[in-house]
């Protein structure tokens, strides 16, 4: 019997945000991310999206004895979708991987009442910094959708529930890359 893994493309690529066992970087061949806004979550959030001519590094982890509760309950805006066929990944047993993505009829685009928020973003680049280093951090901002939406800043008071505290280096290479890519940040009200 196959083990049970997840794909990790956002959130769930930092390790300090879960504790799933077995985290390896891999490769979902067929999907990009791009930042959606779906009337299920009050703020823009990221997910996979099918296209065929993209591929996105993430996470593989074991989900043990198949019990998928609490990752549902964590990603519970998302459908889980069968994507074993189209991971790259170095486990050498036999695994079935699953993504999460929101159903595509449930997209909207973030706007200003529904924005992206910098401590999700904190969050998700400072785990591609930990594990695919400055130039995978670069090829997040490259192979996302959707960074002309506002950002609201609430890194003093973050409202993503999974925030971490970046280091001055990590808060320095986020700023810097949403700077660089002309990113629209918004003060909270």
């Amino acid at each position: 019997m196959a083990d049970p893994y997840f794909f990790g493309y956002g959130s769930l690529v930092n390790l300090a945000t879960h504790d799933f066992p077995d985290p390896r970087p891999a490769v979902l061949k067929g999907w990009k991310r791009a930042w959606k806004h779906t009337d299920l979550r009050p703020v823009a959030f990221l997910t996979a999206v099918p296209d065929p001519g993209s591929e996105i590094e993430g996470m593989i982890a074991h989900v043990p004895k198949n019990d998928w509760a609490a990752l549902d309950e964590r990603e519970w805006a998302y459908d889980r979708i069968p994507a074993t066929s189209s991971v790259k990944h170095p486990v050498e047993h036999e695994v079935e991987i699953a993504v999460y993505a929101v159903p595509e009829n449930r997209h909207n685009d973030p706007n200003n009442q529904h924005p992206l928020l910098l401590s999700y973003i904190d969050v998700v680049v400072q785990g591609y910094l930990r594990t695919f280093g400055e130039d995978g951090a670069d090829r997040f901002f490259a192979t996302t959708d959707g960074w002309d939406a506002p950002i609201l800043n609430d890194r003093a008071e973050p409202r993503y529930p999974r925030h971490q505290q970046l280091k001055p280096a990590e808060a320095n290479f986020v700023d810097d890359r949403l700077n660089r890519i002309s990113a629209r940040l918004v003060q909270p009200a």
